[in-house]
């Protein structure tokens, strides 16, 4: 059902394996979709990097490299597609076709088909043996296997091997070997038979109804001896020895085994729908208890993980990385990659102090702990990311104790946020880690300062605003910062640079909003960050036109306006325009020496163009003789906004004659 055949390369690799480690770059376990509805069976092609993954449902065969991503979708002449086998060379794929009585044929370098051969009814499952390729077929009540002689040129087929089986058995064989094993899909407690088929014929070794139900999937180990069984019941992996199916042992797993996969060289990947615990388990050669384990995550929303898919598992021919096809409760399906999974996953502690003083020595602790003991002497290596150090620096090499505990000291010379990192480089049973932790070591805090707070200036005054920064250790840059009052005007950098021999760095602004000034220095590796601000005001600039007088005299010290007592005096204002501003209008009226109030200042909105004009009416008969006077005054959140300071207008004053 899934390549179990190593090839020279393969044996190379395998034996070469801890140099080829040392130099090619770690990969990362992944996850990818796949365009699928069901699974029917996973092989890997380690001659051609891809895989090959059969979807019943759809009638196809999805080809994806090892990081998932679809390369190919076969789909002429597949409908009901399962069970897949690879040549030893695997240069040739076989597929069991249920609904055309066929086994497919495809050459893996082009991903075609080039042939197939007509075979029994319903064929399910296929196995390499004996120099032939054995399937299961046949209906409920009509379960058989059947050959084809790969070494003759007809490619013979050979039905009605065993017609004891009550539907398709699931076969399975080592490769290489002459031993082949069937177990019963669809009964309960299943069957399971051994054969010997070096004679081109099933001959039955032994044959035993397990302790379980239906079989979902099962294996042959590489060297032949042993089988090891999935079925819902009961809830462990079970290992049955090929010659005479006494039990050889089991593999501890959880609730309703579903899948197996072994390596060649017998890591045990091991598989079970289960919502609310462990999915996939993995095992050295003959251990009861997993040296790996890996918890499926819920991608689709439901109450429970992922589960793996019955026969949902199989190794790359080099034993370096494990697949396995899951799926969602949403009928979603993926195809994930784990790297190095026969290896003991390692866990990498770092307890270093919440804070510390700058040059300061101060002390890191830590442990590293694994499914598997981990040797005493293991060198740690520790790294220390700081400012002075972003990229990380190298500290020495931290030895692990016997109790799996270490510890160092360190002082660091930075302040800021601190990071330790200790990794553990892992080794052939042992899968690499590393752990982090940081402190907060202290800064000095700087001295920096901005002139001009609280002062009020003109209208489009510039002013010069000077920022002094004290002693720091490398970083002397400073940035002035300027934002003017109003939603309209975000904050905006005006200068930034180092400052002067003295400490100073300067910058004019032209003031036509009230502003907060700030100054800014970023820190370095011993001195912390600081920001000061100066809010300083500017006030508006306001002017007054008067129209409609007849003339203009000099009297009482002013320049007074003279009317007619029959026109009505016009006021224009104009200043800055804002959103919503208007003008106050202050009106006042002299009497026995003193200025009193013609009545409540009223307020005018200022059009787009910033003027406002006011007329100023009533029977002026009555007023010849009087003095009056009126002014134009921005007021802060009286006149409808609060970017500029009060500003008072300068008095007008006017008077009617006869």
């Amino acid at each position: 059902m899934r390549m179990r055949t190593v090839t020279a390369a393969t044996t190379l690799a395998v034996l070469f394996s801890s140099a080829a480690l040392a130099a090619t770059p770690a990969f990362a376990d992944t996850s990818a979709p796949l365009p699928v509805k069901s699974l029917g069976d996973i092989v890997v092609d380690g001659a051609h990097q891809q895989v090959f993954i059969s979807d019943p449902s759809n009638g196809k065969i999805v080809v994806t490299d090892y990081s998932g991503n679809v390369l190919k979708q076969l789909t002429t002449n597949l409908s009901g597609v399962n069970g897949l086998e690879l040549s030893a060379d695997s240069g040739t794929l076989y597929a069991a076709v249920r609904d055309l009585d066929a086994i497919a044929v495809i050459d893996t370098a082009t991903d075609t088909e080039t042939t197939s051969y007509t075979v029994g009814d319903k064929p399910r499952s296929v196995a390499l043996a004996g120099g032939r390729l054995w399937f299961g077929y046949g209906g409920d009540a009509a379960g058989n296997i059947g050959s084809v002689d790969l070494t003759d040129a007809q490619h013979t087929v050979t039905l009605n091997q065993d017609n004891t089986w009550y539907s398709a058995p699931v076969l399975d064989a080592a490769p290489g070997t002459d031993i082949l094993v069937a177990g019963d899909h669809d009964t309960s407690p299943a069957s399971l038979t051994s054969y010997d088929v070096s004679s081109g014929s099933a001959t039955q070794l032994a044959h035993i109804r397990t302790d379980g139900g239906d079989v979902s999937d099962l294996q042959v180990t590489p060297d032949g001896k042993d089988v090891v069984v999935a079925s819902g019941a009961p809830y462990y992996h079970q290992v049955y020895k090929t010659s005479d199916l006494n039990e050889d042992g089991k593999y501890t797993t959880t609730a309703y085994p579903n899948s197996v996969a072994i390596a060649p060289d017998g890591t045990v990947a091991a598989g079970s729908s289960a919502s609310y615990d462990k999915d996939i388990y993995v095992f050295n050669p003959g251990s009861s208890e997993a040296v790996r384990s890996y918890d499926l995550p819920n991608t689709g929303g439901g109450s429970g993980s992922d589960l793996v898919a019955a026969a949902g598992l199989a190794w790359a021919p080099d034993g370096s990385r494990l697949f396995a096809v899951t799926s969602n409760s949403q009928g979603a399906y993926s195809l994930r990659e784990y790297d190095s999974p026969a290896k003991a996953a390692s866990t990498v502690t770092v307890d270093a102090p919440a804070s510390a003083t700058r040059a300061k020595k101060l002390t890191v602790t830590g442990t590293v702990s694994s499914t598997v003991p981990i040797p005493a002497d293991e060198q740690l290596t520790v790294t220390r990311t700081d400012l002075e150090s972003p990229n990380g620096k190298a500290l020495p090499a931290v030895t692990l104790k016997g109790d799996g505990t270490y510890s160092f000291t360190d002082t660091p010379p930075a302040g800021g946020k601190v990071t330790y990192k200790v990794s553990y480089a892992g080794d052939a049973g042992h899968a690499a880690a590393a752990g982090k932790d940081t402190v907060d070591v202290s800064r000095a805090k700087p001295t920096l300062t901005l002139n001009n707070n609280g002062k009020v200036y003109a209208y489009g005054k510039d002013v010069k605003f000077t920022a002094h920064l004290g002693t720091t250790y490398k970083n002397r840059t400073v940035e002035i910062w300027a934002d003017p009052f109003g939603s309209d005007k975000p904050a905006k950098k005006v200068k930034s640079g180092k400052v002067d021999s003295h400490g100073n760095l300067s910058v004019t602004l032209g003031l036509k909003r009230d502003t907060k000034v700030t100054a800014k220095f970023s820190g370095d590796a011993r001195w912390q960050p600081r920001s000061v601000s100066s809010t300083v005001g500017a006030k508006v600039s306001v002017s007054m036109s008067v129209s409609r007088q007849y003339r203009t005299k000099s009297a009482w010290g002013q320049t007074y306006y003279v009317f007619h007592q029959t026109k009505n005096p016009l006021f224009t204002t104009k200043m800055p325009y804002y959103d919503g501003r208007s003008q106050r209008f202050d009106f006042q009226v002299y009497y026995q020496g003193k200025w009193y109030s013609g009545g409540d200042s009223a307020y005018f909105r200022l059009s787009t163009s910033g003027l406002s004009s006011v007329e100023f009416t009533g029977n002026h008969k009555e007023d010849v003789g009087w003095r009056f006077r009126v002014r134009s005054d921005y007021i802060n959140g009286g006149s409808g906004d609060t970017v500029n300071s009060t500003t008072y207008g300068a008095w007008k004053y006017f008077m009617f004659t006869g």
